[in-house]
């Protein structure tokens, strides 16, 4: 990352002297006159921009490491080599958009957020977690009563997976498949129902918050590893 404040004072002092020993015409252009010091937290202020885009582009994964580092380096090198405090600013902007043009085009290649992650369904925990997903997103639809919170237990969830003539789905596997739906979908909590001393396990959630976070995409695959179906959450 940069550290403008030794090349600042550097080339300030640098530009001073050279504009001392200078004999030019006096522009007919008006001249803004600032003190180094408004001019140093100018520079700085760029400076920490720059810096915590860098940051971000690491942190994103955007840029490797040795490439980032590069491109770092150049800036510094391009910045220190002006005599020209103005310049410096210019070039310190243009190399902060270099790395912005790097996250529109990161951006541009990755999914949109509707779209969301797709995750191929391989186990019957998964499977049954969509089960879940979809019959919460069932029930705040229709839901005549205009509910603003929902609950679902572990006993209502072996209901839910129970099929005809099919052997009942265990409670641990159908606290395996609630906690998936959790991870599915943020806006549900899998937690114990508070009091309880069965320490029965349910799903909560606040509707209006099921309503603005989007559960992911989910492709449902059989055992042959051919795609059977897809559930667009």
């Amino acid at each position: 990352m940069f550290r403008m404040s030794e090349i600042a004072n550097a080339r300030i002092k640098s530009f001073a002297r050279v504009a001392q020993q200078a004999e030019v015409s006096p522009s007919s252009e008006p001249i803004l006159e600032i003190p180094v010091s408004e001019f140093q937290g100018l520079l700085n202020e760029l400076t920490t921009t720059y810096n915590l885009v860098a940051e971000m582009v690491r942190d994103s994964a955007i840029l490797r490491g040795r490439e980032l580092a590069r491109m770092t380096t150049e800036a510094s090198n391009s910045i220190k080599a002006t005599q020209s405090p103005v310049e410096m600013m210019l070039l310190l902007n243009a190399h902060t958009r270099r790395l912005l043009a790097k996250v529109r085009e990161a951006l541009k290649t990755r999914p949109s957020p509707e779209a969301g992650k797709v995750i191929q369904v391989c186990s019957k925990i998964m499977a049954r977690a969509v089960q879940i997903i979809d019959y919460v997103k069932t029930t705040i639809q229709d839901d005549p009563l205009r509910r603003k919170e929902i609950s679902f237990d572990s006993q209502q969830a072996r209901i839910l997976f129970k099929g005809a003539g099919e052997t009942p789905v265990s409670r641990r596997d159908t606290i395996c498949a609630m906690k998936r739906a959790e991870a599915l979908w943020p806006a549900l909590n899998c937690d114990h129902r508070p009091n309880d001393g069965r320490r029965t396990i349910r799903l909560t959630a606040k509707v209006e918050d099921l309503k603005y976070v989007v559960p992911m995409r989910v492709g449902m695959t059989n055992r042959s590893g051919t795609l059977r179906s897809t559930l667009c959450l």
